[in-house]
C-alpha cells in the first residue's frame, strides 16, 4: 500500500526562530555596536550612553526582540506547525522554539543594548 502522506517538515515550528536569529546577527553586523565596556563613551564616568552610533537603536532593538518572541509564539499556534505530529512532539518543539528565542533575545542580544548603561 502506497501512502501519499507527506512527512512533516523538520523545520516546522522553528522557521521564525532561525530566520529571526539570522536577521539579528545580520543587523548587529551592520550596526556594529560596541562590544567591550571599556569602549563605551561614558567609560570611567557615570550616565547613560548607547552601544550604537544612533542611541535610538536601544529602543528599536528591544522592540524588535519582543516582536521576534511574539512571532515565534504565533508560529506555534498555526495549524501547519502541528500537521503530522503528535501532541508530545508538537509540545516539545513549541517549548524548544519559544525557549531558544527567549534565551537568545534576553541573554545574548539584550546585553548589547544595555552594555553602556
Amino acid at each position: 500500500m502506497i501512502e501519499d502522506r507527506q512527512r512533516p517538515s523538520r523545520l516546522g515550528g522553528f522557521r521564525v526562530c532561525f530566520l529571526g536569529s539570522a536577521f539579528f546577527l545580520a543587523l548587529l553586523a551592520v550596526l556594529q555596536p560596541i562590544t567591550r565596556f571599556e569602549d563605551c563613551p561614558n567609560y570611567g564616568g557615570n550616565g547613560n550612553a548607547s552601544a550604537f552610533a544612533n542611541p535610538a537603536w536601544d529602543f528599536y532593538l528591544t522592540a524588535l526582540l519582543f516582536g521576534w518572541v511574539f512571532l515565534v509564539f504565533m508560529e506555534q499556534t498555526l495549524s501547519i506547525t502541528r500537521r503530522g505530529r503528535g501532541r508530545a512532539d508538537f509540545a516539545l518543539r513549541a517549548a524548544g522554539a519559544i525557549s531558544l528565542t527567549t534565551i537568545a533575545s534576553c541573554g545574548l542580544f539584550a546585553n548589547v543594548a544595555v552594555l553602556c548603561h
